[in-house]
Formats: structure tokens, sequence, C-alpha cells
């Protein structure tokens, strides 16, 4: 199957019957084979997972393109109800090479990182969890739903949540305090139902936990992200780094932003706008964000050149947002077309611009990666697949002029880096948030927004919300779409974000290099775990002792000079 552009993708539905017995056969095969044969087994074994996974891929991207399209939220129910017989069936596999007497031949030709991956996967799944797996789907797939069915009116027009967002930008803060209002009424008129939601999630999820022999979802949660190279411990002692070196210099960023706005006190919907007047504004709409960025990228090689040329060639992204279409932006794949998909909802403002950035890292990534020998290394573990977006993110602003006026293009770099840093107290607050959720599963609606104004106390500490009661009750969190559908799939953001930090620092001294370490990161995929990747291309890994501060110590004179 090839296709030559996007609107020509029609993978052909699966016959689970005919899956079942294909893996039968490998499975046999397996069993019989040595070690070349092995080997031959596992290429077969990864061509039909590439297969699957352009096929569960192409369905909820389609499902995300329209929620309200009948036929493809039917399809993505049934791709819903499938994923666990295909997980057991892939389980089956990985036990049998885990245990298989050829081990080491396989090691040697594939690498032993996929070993501990599946060592991961192997236990974080058994057949007695596959109706809880659908169960948790359907929860996430109601999120989606409720989301993109949000309808704001406002200065006279209709606006999903994406596009009313554009007016945390608005210059005018009466405008930016309206908004608000607008967006967070929704939230409190819908906020019975994101509790239930959520509550019902947290319930199958430890459910599934228990039954695989785990305490809480968080032994189990860990397993599902296969972080294999740090722990729970890593993460609550990069957490304090966050508390302890950069909680003050943001505060005192959020106070000098306050006080460059005129605002006291400086609100939750204020927090986006970090200088006085207009902020930096595109020069024009998507087209024209997607046209400049040709020259960018070929500014930055011959690679990134091609990758950009074929990704537009071949109409691999939909970025503008409309009604009915998922929240949110991501970049999947087709593994077996060797093609990435950038996914986005751009309403007009400079977050288009952050975003697109962003999702064309980890396309350039993957697509780079894209022949690595095992699906297992086309993507790494989420932590490292961050470094390339956030980076690509830092890597660009020598070429924000493509898509602003000069001044804007300088605010924009200013803005970027301070925003880079007041994100993670944010980040790791989401966290925490989850920690303390999963280890207290049957605790109320109630305490878990008590739960979520803890952490704002703790990492977010100069946050007000004025008027707003939902937000201030605690259930901001309700509008962070990782929490619901991708569990501990945040911390990973202030990891990467920490390590393009310094990928930043770098390329203030010598873009070049970064850019070279930067393009063989990409290649590596994920052949090796977060702190290996990270080392192998000159970052200092977030959990050592002290790199936060260092971090931060190294930009600071930065900050203050620009």
């Amino acid at each position: 199957m090839t296709f030559d552009h996007f609107s020509d993708l029609n993978p052909p539905d699966i016959d689970i019957e005919a899956v079942t017995a294909r893996y039968e056969a490998l499975l046999g095969a397996l069993a019989e084979a040595d070690g070349a044969g092995q080997i031959a087994v596992v290429e077969r074994w990864d061509a039909l997972r590439r297969e699957l996974e352009t096929w569960q891929a192409h369905i909820r991207l389609r499902f995300y393109q329209d929620t309200r399209d009948a036929a493809c939220k039917a399809a993505y129910e049934r791709a819903d109800d499938l994923r666990p017989r295909i997980v057991n069936l892939d389980v089956r596999m990985k036990r049998a090479l885990l245990s298989s007497p050829e081990r080491a031949a396989i090691e040697a030709r594939f690498g032993g990182h996929a070993f501990d991956l599946w060592e991961c996967d192997v236990a974080a799944f058994a057949p007695e969890i596959q109706e809880d797996m659908v169960k948790e789907a359907r929860l996430k797939a109601a999120y989606t739903e409720l989301r993109a069915s949000a309808e704001l009116t406002f200065q006279g027009q209709t606006h999903t949540l994406a596009g009313i967002a554009r007016f945390a930008l608005d210059p005018d803060p009466a405008v930016r305090a309206e908004a608000a209002g607008v967006k967070w009424g929704w939230y409190a008129e819908h906020g019975a139902a994101f509790d239930q939601i959520f509550h019902d999630l947290v319930q199958v999820r430890h459910k599934m936990a228990h039954a695989l022999g785990y305490e809480d979802f968080v032994g189990l949660g860990y397993k599902l992200m296969q972080r294999v190279d740090y722990d729970k411990a890593d993460v609550d002692r990069f957490r304090a780094q966050v508390r302890d070196h950069l909680v003050p210099l943001v505060a005192e960023l959020r106070q000098e932003q306050a006080d460059r706005l005129g605002l006291n006190p400086m609100c939750e919907w204020d927090e986006g706008l970090l200088d006085a007047g207009d902020p930096p504004k595109p020069l024009g709409d998507t087209p024209f964000l997607v046209e400049q960025a040709r020259d960018m990228f070929k500014a930055m090689g011959d690679e990134p050149d091609a990758f950009y040329t074929e990704i537009v060639a071949k109409g691999l992204l939909d970025l503008d947002t409309r009604p009915g279409k998922g929240g949110g932006a991501f970049c999947t794949a087709f593994p077996d077309q060797r093609a990435p998909f950038v996914f986005g909802n751009f309403n007009g403002t400079l977050n288009d611009v952050r975003t697109f950035t962003h999702e064309l890292g980890h396309a350039f990534q993957y697509w780079t990666s894209r022949d690595n020998a095992l699906t297992e290394y086309l993507w790494p573990t989420y932590e490292a697949c961050e470094i390339h977006s956030m980076g690509l993110e830092f890597l660009t602003l020598p070429h924000i002029e493509r898509f602003f006026s000069p001044e804007d293009a300088e605010r924009f770099r200013r803005d970027h880096l301070v925003g880079a840093l007041m994100f993670i107290p944010y980040g790791v607050a989401v966290d925490h948030f989850q920690h303390l959720v999963y280890e207290s599963p049957e605790a109320t609606p109630e305490e878990r927004h008590a739960m979520w104004q803890q952490m704002e106390r703790t990492y977010l500490p100069w946050r007000r919300y004025g008027d707003l009661a939902w937000p201030a009750k605690g259930g901001l969190w309700q509008q962070q779409l990782h929490i619901y559908g991708a569990p501990f799939y945040y911390i990973d953001y202030t990891l990467a974000q920490t390590c393009a930090l310094q990928i930043f620092l770098r390329a203030s001294e010598d873009w070049q290099g970064a850019i070279d370490d930067y393009i063989a990161l990409c290649h590596r995929g994920g052949e090796a775990p977060f702190q290996d990747l990270a080392v192998s291309a000159g970052l200092t890994s977030p959990f050592d002792p002290g790199c936060l501060e260092a971090v931060v110590d190294a930009l600071r004179p930065l900050l203050r000079a620009a």
C-alpha cells in the first residue's frame, strides 16, 4: 500500500480472526526456529505491527478530524474494542521472545533496549483486563467528544474551546476576563460530567492495576509509559528541584509581568500575555505559515528540507480549528507508509507558530528514524520524544522573522524563553496531581479539586482567579487533555523542556553544532532509553543533581539582558 497524498490513504479494515491466525503462525514459527530463523520471525512480526498501527492511527485521526461523523465514531469504537485483543496477541509474542533460548542472537541483531520495553509491556497486561481497557477507551472518547461539543458564544460569534482561546492574548484586560468567564462558565456547566468521566477513569484504572498485582495505578502507569531508566523517586526529586530552584524565579518573572501589564492582581486569564500592547501576531494565516516554513527548513539543512517538502506535498497536515474537531494538537504516523502526520487547532495567534514548530519536531524525528529496525525504535519513550519537539521550537527561533515582523519576532523570542520556564512548574503540578489522585482512588470529586488547589499553592503560588468560581474551586485541571487521555504523560514535557533549554544555551553559542546534535538525536529514534539518548546529544540528564539549578543559573543573565 502506497499513497501520493493523504486523501488517497485508506488502510483496509482488519479481520481480527485473520490477524489472530497470522500471530499464531508467527508464534509457531518462533518456537521451531533457531537464532537466524527467530530474527526472521521478528522481522515478519514487525511488518504486521506496522500494518496494524497504520490502521489504528488512521481511524483515530479520522475520528479527531470530525467527532460528529457517525461512521468515523463507529470505526473508532470498533478499533477500541479490538485493541485489547491485539495487545494480547502482541504480549504473547513479547513473552515468547523474553524467554527465548535464542535471546542473545535477537539482542545482537536488534539491541537490548527492546527487551526492556517488552518487559514493561508484559507487566502491564493480562487477558482479564481486556474489558476494562475497552471501558477506559470509551471514557477517553467521551471526554474528547464533550470538549469538541463546546459552542461558546462570545462577541456575537460561536467559538470552539480552541477558538475562544485566542482571546487570552487580547490586549484589552476586559476582553480577556470576559472570554475567560465564558470558557469557565462552560466548564462549570459541564463540570459534573467531567468529574464523573474522570472518576470512572480512576476506578477502572485502579481496578486494572489491582488485577495485575499493583498496589495502585501509579505502578501500572509507569509500566505503561515504559519508564525503564528512572522511577517515582527520581520524579519526586526532580519536582523538588522545580519547587526549590525554579518556582522562585518564575514568581519573580510573574511579578515583573504584572508590573509591565499594570495589573494588581494579575489573574489567570492574564498570564498568557507577557507584555503590554498587542501580542506578537503571525503575518498571515495557516497557508502563509505553511509556506514560510519551507525556507526555514531549507536553511536548517538538506535533510530537514527534504522532510518538510515531502509532508507538505503529501498533505500530511491538518492544522485549522473547526466545529466538531477534536481538541489539542498531536503528531501521529502511518508506519507502513513511513509517513508522519501533524494535527492541530490553529486559531490565528502566536501559539500557532509554537504548536507548528513543536509538532513538526515530532514529525521530523519520526521521518528520520522511520526505517529503524523495530517498531519500538520508530519513536522513543515520551519524555525523549518531547526533546525533539521542544528542541525544534528553540532551534527555529533564529528564523522566526519568517512568521512575524522584526519587532514581533524579537518579542516572540523573549516570550518563548520566558514561557518555557513558566511552563515547567505547571507541568510538574499536573504530574504531582496525578500521583495524588491515583494514590487515593476513592477520593471524591471535591477532594480531587482540593488536591489541585494544593498543587497550585505549591507550584503556582502567584495564580489568582478573580471571580471565576470553577477554576477557583480547583477545576482548572479538567481542561488538560493528558490527565484524562494519557495518565502520567506530563512530567515528560518538563524533563524534555529542561533538555531543550540546554539545547537553547548550546545554540546561543554554536547554532550549527546544536542542529547537528539534534538531527543525530532524531535519527536514533527510540533505540535507547531517555537518559542515554539525552547524554548522547551532549545534554545533562534532568535527574542529575544540580541539573535544573545549573540551567536556571545560566539563563538568568539572558533573561535580564532580553
